[in-house]
């Protein structure tokens, strides 16, 4: 008789949580709901048509138009600057804790001060010199630009975030590897990148939200269709198609799915990253 009250009485306890959970579930999902099914409909019976309820017919043709108008290219372009800033900040960020880890001179706590120092300078207030620099060198209305500006504005939290997960890595592991011979690349490579998974993969979801859907800086760094990259795509889109909302929503459906394949493909180590960052 006790376990069953015992049993009632945690039950009881976690039934708020499990309303909440639910309420919060459908909270998220109505709005993604709505949207995919306002992609399926075509413009008359979006305006006449319950918006909740599936009726009429649904079809994918509202896709079919807005590739036609570009967004593939847009797509491109947003994968292959996303992908290249993640890998090139999470490359340099992890080299940077390590090195600033590992340091015992002046110039690694000089370093890690200039590379703080620069979270406090937001890239707003230096678009103007960006822009200027970057037309000097040659490289406006290129991906490489904002492959590289994207990559250094991203690079100062990143290390932050990563130089307190690697200094958390027993320091016997890594004499114990340059007591076997190991150089330091190879205690990078067999050492630190495998225990900085979780970190990694937290670091890389944040920085890529950031970049994917980052806006100002292809707005000052682009200017041609041709390196035009999701944002810009999608305002150009709400501009061309303002009054046929399912094709914007179908756009904006479109562009959702890949940050939700990455965050499905990386979900455990970005919770495990998080778990490991918040007891530190």
């Amino acid at each position: 008789m006790s376990n069953f009250l015992m049993w009632c009485k945690k039950r009881i306890i976690a039934l708020p949580t499990f309303l909440l959970a639910n309420i919060w579930l459908v909270i998220v999902l109505a709005p993604i709901y709505f949207m995919v099914l306002s992609s399926l409909r075509r413009q008359g019976t979006y305006v006449t048509a319950n918006p909740w309820v599936p009726s009429g017919p649904l079809s994918l043709h509202q896709y079919s138009v807005v590739f036609h108008a570009g967004l593939g290219s847009y797509l491109l372009n947003s994968v292959i600057v996303t992908a290249a800033c993640v890998v090139l900040t999470l490359l340099l960020s992890l080299v940077a804790a390590f090195r600033m880890m590992r340091g015992t001179s002046r110039f690694s706590g000089i370093s890690l001060r200039l590379i703080a120092f620069g979270i406090a300078v937001p890239i707003q207030a230096i678009v103007i010199p960006l822009y200027i620099i970057i037309d000097k060198i040659g490289l406006y209305d290129t991906l490489t630009a904002l492959i590289l500006v994207m990559s250094a504005s991203a690079i100062p939290v990143s290390v932050l975030i990563m130089i307190s997960y690697v200094r958390d890595i027993p320091r016997e592991l890594l004499d114990a590897m340059a007591a076997d011979g190991a150089g330091e690349w190879r205690i990078f490579f067999s050492l630190i990148v495998p225990l900085s998974r979780p970190v990694l993969a937290t670091v890389g979801i944040y920085d890529g939200i950031n970049v994917w859907n980052n806006f100002l800086l292809p707005l000052i760094l682009t200017q041609s269709n041709s390196t035009a990259v999701l944002p810009l795509g999608l305002y150009k889109f709400q501009s061309q198609f303002g009054i046929d909302v399912p094709a914007v929503m179908a756009a904006v459906l479109l562009s959702a799915i890949p940050l939700l394949v990455l965050y499905i493909s990386m979900r455990r180590q970005f919770v495990n990253g998080l778990s490991g960052i918040a007891m530190r």
